[in-house]
């Protein structure tokens, strides 16, 4: 059999193994935000992701904005005035930050995702797209992101395919907790310092004691030492600092006391402010 030209039908060699994203918790405050600010009308929101790639290809988001859309069965149209102006605003105010993608609220892709992801392809090279679950089903948010990939068949293109990529949340003790609360879907009300001050307190005694119980089962040979963990352990001690019990408990002491203050001080403002509008509202009657 003659060996010919054979036709093969391959993937874009812009390959993902090497894509990453990792998303910072401001953006995902905003997108929920936005969505809870929606129109009636709006299914889901949309909008733009930047941020920077870092020095080894990982694409860091740490801002977003809305962009105002209709979509129907076959086609949506973003305002691409809108965001292109907010795009200048922000970029006065953190000229580092530029696009790197765009989001949507739901789960997963859809057929109309192809359209907007066209389009934020002719803004930045290969962007990423990130999906927001909003509803939060189970007390979990499923939050994904894709990259786009051409199937061409030859030199024809056939379609594209969004490929999921690895996300991480960057979030630190502090942003958790926020997370945590944002994940539920009804609270009474916002936890205050003290009271999340409480809830890390928490977590960190019920860390110690998991790191307790792994010293002594390997202490007791029920599990196998870890030379990287025990390092890790003894690094840990290392950094605490050497202090008294008094001296602790008069460190912690005063900086309640800050907080106390502070707390304080921001109520008589508010007060303030609260009276001052009341007079001046009787001043304008009379």
């Amino acid at each position: 059999m003659a060996n010919g030209d054979r036709t093969v039908l391959q993937f874009s060699t812009q390959s993902t193994a090497n894509f990453s994203a990792e998303v910072h918790p401001l953006v995902i405050f905003n997108i929920c935000d936005c969505y809870v600010r929606r129109p009636d009308q709006a299914e889901r929101v949309i909008g733009t992701l930047l941020g920077s790639v870092l020095s080894d290809g990982t694409v860091d988001i740490r801002n977003s904005y809305a962009v105002p859309h209709t979509e129907s069965a076959d086609q949506v149209a973003l305002d691409i005035e809108y965001h292109h102006n907010l795009l200048v605003s922000h970029q006065k105010v953190n000229p580092k930050e530029v696009i790197v993608g765009w989001y949507s609220t739901g789960l997963g892709v859809t057929g109309r995702s192809a359209l907007i992801h066209d389009f934020y392809s002719r803004e930045v090279p290969n962007p990423v797209h990130l999906t927001v679950d909003t509803g939060f089903r189970n007390g979990e948010g499923t939050i994904k992101a894709y990259v786009s990939v051409n199937l061409a068949l030859g030199d024809r293109q056939l379609a594209s395919q969004f490929q999921e990529i690895p996300l991480n949340l960057r979030m630190v003790e502090a942003e958790l907790l926020g997370f945590d609360i944002l994940k539920t879907t009804s609270v009474d009300k916002l936890p205050t310092d003290l009271e999340g001050m409480e809830v890390t307190m928490q977590r960190l005694l019920a860390l110690i004691d998991d790191i307790y119980k792994y010293v002594d089962d390997v202490v007791e040979g029920r599990v196998a030492a870890d030379n990287s963990i025990g390092r890790f352990i003894s690094d840990t001690v290392a950094a605490l600092p050497k202090l008294s019990p008094p001296a602790f408990d008069k460190l912690v002491n005063d900086s309640l006391q800050d907080q106390l203050l502070l707390l304080y001080l921001s109520s008589i403002t508010r007060t303030q402010l609260a009276l001052a509008e009341k007079l001046n509202t009787a001043a304008q009657i009379l």
